[in-house]
């Protein structure tokens, strides 16, 4: 009995020490930043059960232009760009007769279109978010339950003529869960409409471009990048992937943002604030490792490796071709905005972009993301920048 329990007591032993060991080395791995360039943004916003962090993002961005030209922080409303941005989409697909997407999510292009279009009002004049059907924050699943096959009777009708009327009807539906866009408001004292408010913001709306690279097109031309949330078909301006990255890197050193549209469905980019453009094929053959299973792994299984390797995860070489691979197999997606608005390096010296998110103060950095290099490399989409952040040799070549 004493020999069992000894045996016993030391395996107990042995596994604590295996804790212990997996715990220190995940500690050992845990990044350690140094902030290179950060640039002032203005607070963490959450988009709750809503898909529009484009919206969250795009507003994100122009409140942090704001900020640069004139020292002002402005709280700038989603609700009337979601009000503003679902009217329209929804008149497109009607005109398309149906054959287009109709759907919560959307471009840095919606929200540059509403400002330029409608306008736009300051947080506090709208209803906030969630309030006009009790709840706290966004919650958009009744919502489009009823603005999905709202939009799709009408423009799969059969009938030879519809009327206007329909427009009436989804006003109603977006008024009723967003709020009513105002004509006119005060502010601080004054009384504005939303358009004389967007022009008292010290920004240029016409000072705005978006960027992309693939190979699909020729360099140092523009194209509508065809992803079904690019409804509107604005042209991005083609660079190469290298010259992307300058694009992003001048722009923080001159204290610019960047309105960031890519993929973030990656094993590497967890759900704690960090992104990682994982080398499965390195950690695969990763000897006397568990990451020799990697590909056979559960996701919760994989992201407790991703944790415990930490900021010594192998990553990719990220190149043109590859992306360009991804964008046309679907891997590649455009799922989620961010604001990339600084960035710092780990203890190994790995550089990161510091990024805004639009989920509350979540994860280990309280709302903040930090993405690789190599990640953004791999995962960027398009982004919205102020062509005045693009280095002035790459301007040239884009006839900006």
């Amino acid at each position: 009995m004493k020999k069992l329990f000894s045996l016993a007591l030391l395996a107990v032993m042995a596994l604590g020490a295996q804790a212990e060991d997996k715990k220190d080395s995940t500690a050992s791995n845990k990044p350690v930043f140094t902030t290179i360039k950060e640039n002032p943004i203005t607070s963490i916003k959450d988009q709750n059960r809503s898909g529009t962090c484009w919206d969250y993002s795009t507003l994100s961005f122009f409140e942090a232009e704001i900020l640069k030209a004139t020292g002002k922080t402005y709280d700038l409303d989603e609700a009337f760009v979601a009000n503003k941005t679902y009217m329209e989409r929804a008149i497109q697909v009607v005109r398309f007769h149906g054959d287009c997407q109709f759907a919560q999510g959307g471009s840095a292009e919606d929200v540059l279109a509403t400002l330029k279009t409608h306008g736009i009002v300051p947080q506090g004049i709208m209803p906030f978010p969630g309030s006009l059907y009790g709840d706290s924050l966004n919650n958009f699943n009744e919502f489009f339950s009823l603005l999905e096959p709202y939009v799709a009777a009408i423009s799969k009708s059969s009938a030879k003529k519809i009327s206007n009327q329909w427009k009436v009807g989804l006003q109603g539906i977006l008024d009723a869960y967003l709020g009513e866009c105002p004509k006119e408001f005060t502010y601080e004292g004054k009384k504005y409409t939303p358009k004389s408010f967007v022009k008292s913001l010290g920004i240029n709306l016409d000072d705005y471009v978006s960027i992309t690279s693939y190979t699909h097109h020729p360099f140092y031309t523009s194209f509508a990048v065809e992803v079904q949330d690019n409804w509107r078909f604005p042209h991005s301006y083609n660079v190469p992937m290298d010259e992307m990255m300058q694009i992003i890197d001048n722009a923080i050193n001159n204290g610019y943002t960047v309105a960031w549209g890519g993929d973030v469905s990656e094993d590497g980019f967890t759900r704690q604030g960090l992104a990682y453009a994982i080398d499965t094929k390195k950690t695969e053959s990763l000897a006397g490792s568990d990451m020799a299973k990697w590909l056979k792994m559960t996701a919760a299984k994989k992201k407790n490796l991703i944790d415990s390797l930490g900021c010594n995860v192998p990553e990719v070489v990220a190149t043109q071709e590859m992306r360009q691979e991804r964008f046309d197999n679907w891997e590649l997606t455009d799922d989620h905005g961010m604001l990339i608005y600084g960035v710092a390096k780990d203890q190994n010296g790995k550089e990161y972009y510091m990024v805004k998110n639009s989920w509350g103060e979540t994860g280990e950095y309280k709302g903040i993301w930090y993405m690789t290099k190599t990640f953004i490399a791999a995962n960027t989409m398009d982004f919205l920048i102020n062509k005045n952040a693009i280095p002035k040799n790459i301007r040239k070549k884009l006839g900006i």
